[in-house]
């Protein structure tokens, strides 16, 4: 019942609002290389991405006159949709901003915080990179805050879930582990694309979302 009162909630806010749009990159397409090459930046944004959003904007549509016409068996059976591509909208993006050309360090409060929870920036590092390449099939590894108990917490997500929906925290840095995000350049050795990938980490990016989640 609590799930659909949410989906109805967000239906009638979406009255009120344009549809749902593919965010633009913070870079070139080619910025990221030789780390993430053009061809997957540019096939993962503009097609991927924007299949999220394409679908997304449809199933709330759906949601929307499903609701009007009280049909709740149809709003049910919507919900696998929004949260698959609701969660793919939300999960890329933030993975744009949380990648960058630049070379960046994390900010004191949250070095301190890494280093409290995990020991040190690398044995973050090795954690996430573990907990990313052990996923099963298609999904996200994420580093994320707990509000409960205000410790950073990895975890892990299947396909497009979206860790704070699901999990309960709140996303500050993911790596996204579907093929699509790796496999022209790295084929199936998906440890190779995890270990590369923090060479581009935005941790300015992440650090303003940690300072964002504490409050």
């Amino acid at each position: 019942m609590f799930a659909l009162r949410r989906l109805a909630t967000n239906a009638i806010i979406s009255n009120t609002r344009a549809a749902h749009a593919l965010p633009e990159l913070p870079y070139a397409y080619e910025a990221l290389e030789p780390i993430v090459s053009r061809d997957i930046m540019s096939l993962h944004h503009t097609k991927h991405h924007q299949t999220y959003v394409t679908n997304l904007n449809a199933a709330e549509e759906k949601l929307k006159t499903a609701l009007s016409k009280g049909d709740i068996s149809t709003v049910v059976s919507l919900e696998p949709a929004l949260r698959f591509n609701g969660g793919g909208h939300l999960n890329h993006s933030i993975f744009w901003k949380n990648l960058s050309p630049e070379s960046t360090q994390p900010s004191e409060p949250l070095k301190k915080a890494i280093e409290s929870s995990f020991g040190s920036i690398e044995q973050l590092k090795d954690q996430l990179s573990a907990s990313s390449i052990g996923v099963q099939g298609s999904g996200w590894g994420w580093l994320g805050y707990c509000p409960k108990s205000g410790c950073l917490k990895i975890a892990t997500c299947a396909n497009q879930d979206p860790l704070q929906a699901t999990t309960g925290l709140i996303p500050l840095l993911g790596i996204d582990v579907w093929e699509h995000a790796y496999y022209l350049q790295y084929k199936n050795v998906r440890a190779d694309y995890v270990k590369a990938i923090f060479e581009v980490v935005n941790w300015k990016d992440v650090s303003e979302r940690f300072e964002k989640a504490k409050c």
